[in-house]
Parts: C-alpha cells; structure tokens; sequence
C-alpha cells in the first residue's frame, strides 16, 4: 500500500508521517519510508542523530543506476539515459517490490531500527539553493516518481512518502500514486487552505484524499475542522508530551504514546486498510502514461531526442501478480 502525507509546512506532516510509520513498524509489517520534502526531516524523526541523516545516500544521486535496474530488458527503452522520471513499465521491466533485495535498496536505502521493528528510509538529499528551480528540484524527487510508477506493492506491506509541503506535492503526476494521501491540517485558515487546493486539483485523478487534523486543542478547533473539511476529516491528533520527548531527542517507548493518538494512528491504518479493495491497476497504469505523454510533449522528447510515446507498452498493466524478469 503507498500512503503519502502532505500539508502545509510546519503543519506537523514530517510528525505525523514520522508516528504513522512507527505504528506501521510495531505491527509487525514491512516499511519502505521515503523523504520526498524539500526540507529533509524525516530521518530525524524516526530518531536519526544529525549525522546519521546527514549521511544518507541521497537517491537523486543514484538517478543512473536506478534507471538501469528498472529498464531491465524492455524493448521500448533503449537505454537508461532515454528514461525520465514518468517512464512508465512494460514487458522486460524490473519492478520493486516492498520485502525484497535489490540493487535500488543496497544502494539507497538504510535501515532504521525503532522500537517496535525496523523499516527501510530512502531519501532524495538535501537541497541546495541551486536546487530550487523547478527542472532541478523534479530531478531529484523524479528518483521517488520513477521508482512509485515500477512499485508492484500488496496488502500488508506498506510505502509511506513525507511528500513536500504545500501545492508543489502536484507539481507533477506524483500526487496520484498512491492508494491513499493524509492532509495533515492545523484548525486555521491558512491550515485548510492547502486542502482546499490539493482537493480542487485530486478531483479529476481521483486521488482518495482524507484529512488529519493537527494540534487539535478543544471543541472549537474540532467544530473549525468539521466546517471547512467536512467528511474528508478522518480524526485529529492534539498535545503529545511523547512527540515533545522525539523532538528532543528523547523518544519514550513507542506503546508510552498517548492512548488518543495511538488510537488517531489505528484510523490511519484502517483507512489504508480498506483503500485496497478500491484498487484499479488499470486506471493506475492510465495516470502513469498520462502523464508520462505529457512529459513527453512538454520537454521530454526534445531533452533526450527521442519521441518518448514510444516507451508506452499499450498491452502493459502494471499489478501485483506481474512477472518481471530476474
């Protein structure tokens, strides 16, 4: 299952995502955990100290060589350089799969041992000043996009992506590859604004969108959610002395987490639960190709010089039971 946060920032969306993959891990379940924000805090929130996140490998970095394991055999690509970030898969392509080994993970993936289990974190890097033009900056989150498109995920195993703040979680086609996206919203204007906007925009793709209210204090921060949300609002999370230990560097035994929150985080697993008997790998496959032919017109063709609808496999549907090559 692939779960993405969003939200404005300083919304708690990093803490949030940060707690749900904790809960994830003490199930017992297989994680793969990936920082997609610019502002790259998730590894400090599942307890990395400043050094251990800072030497993460960055998967922008290893653009190339994931390419080259997920064109694997295809016939339509002729090489690793001709894949952009919305290549979609067909016949010969590699696909990942959540419990398995491969070469993307022994390269940019680390493990995380937390309390309740351990789970795999994959981030796209720091970024500079230089990055922040809009080419750049979808260079490096185009390693999670190219990697989401070859995920054959099934129930039980999970995906969760701290997507970057605001309206840029769909500035490219990434926003609609997952089963299920939590927004994480304070009960302020400024706070459903983001809603708002990811709501607008989601409607045509789709996107099963639910809301999480954050730093919930009382009934008339409820009642402000319930107005402006409506029945998007799955829960809310309010005051954690457990989160003010994890900012500090001094995280409690994840079971001490406040029994109202614990219990916010078992509504997210059960929303998750029950967004895969909605699946439609076609209407996936669909998106994927949409946009990849949108990428194609925009800039794609004349980067590689190449006419990149040709990467299209129009017999290709991507799901769990598709057999890729070894």
């Amino acid at each position: 299952m692939k779960i993405a946060f969003v939200g404005k920032g300083g919304s708690g969306k990093t803490t949030l995502s940060s707690l749900f993959i904790r809960h994830l891990a003490a199930t017992g379940a297989p994680v793969v955990a990936i920082d997609a924000d610019i502002n790259q805090h998730l590894g400090a929130a599942l307890g990395l100290d400043e050094a251990a996140a800072a030497g993460l490998p960055a998967m922008g970095e290893h653009l190339p060589l994931i390419k080259d394991y997920l064109r694997g055999t295809n016939p339509r690509i002729a090489s690793a350089e001709m894949m952009i970030k919305t290549t979609p898969p067909g016949e010969g392509s590699r696909l990942l799969r959540v419990r398995e080994d491969n070469p993307v993970y022994d390269t940019c993936a680390r493990p995380v041992e937390l309390d309740g289990g351990a789970v795999r974190l994959m981030v796209t890097g720091p970024f500079t000043d230089a990055d922040l033009g809009v080419a750049c900056y979808h260079s490096k989150t185009g390693a999670v996009e190219l990697c989401l498109n070859h995920l054959a995920d099934g129930p039980d195993e999970y995906v969760v992506v701290d997507m970057t703040a605001g309206s840029d979680s769909f500035a490219s086609g990434m926003f609609t590859r997952f089963d299920l996206t939590f927004l994480v919203a304070e009960p302020t204007r400024k706070g459903v604004s983001v809603y708002r906007q990811y709501k607008d925009y989601a409607r045509d793709f789709g996107v099963a969108l639910k809301v999480v209210g954050n730093k919930v204090q009382g009934p008339d921060d409820l009642d402000f959610l319930h107005e402006h949300v409506g029945e998007d609002l799955l829960t809310t999370v309010g005051h954690s002395d457990w989160v003010r230990a994890m900012e500090k560097g001094r995280p409690p035994r994840f079971a001490l987490l406040e029994d109202a929150n614990r219990r916010a985080l078992r509504a997210l697993h059960a929303a998750v639960e029950a967004a895969y008997g909605l699946r439609d790998w076609e209407r996936y496959t669909q998106q994927m190709i949409h946009f990849h032919l949108k990428n194609a017109r925009s800039w794609g063709d004349e980067r590689t010089g190449t006419d990149l609808a040709a990467q299209v496999d129009p017999g290709f549907v991507l799901g769990e039971g598709v057999v890729a090559p070894a």
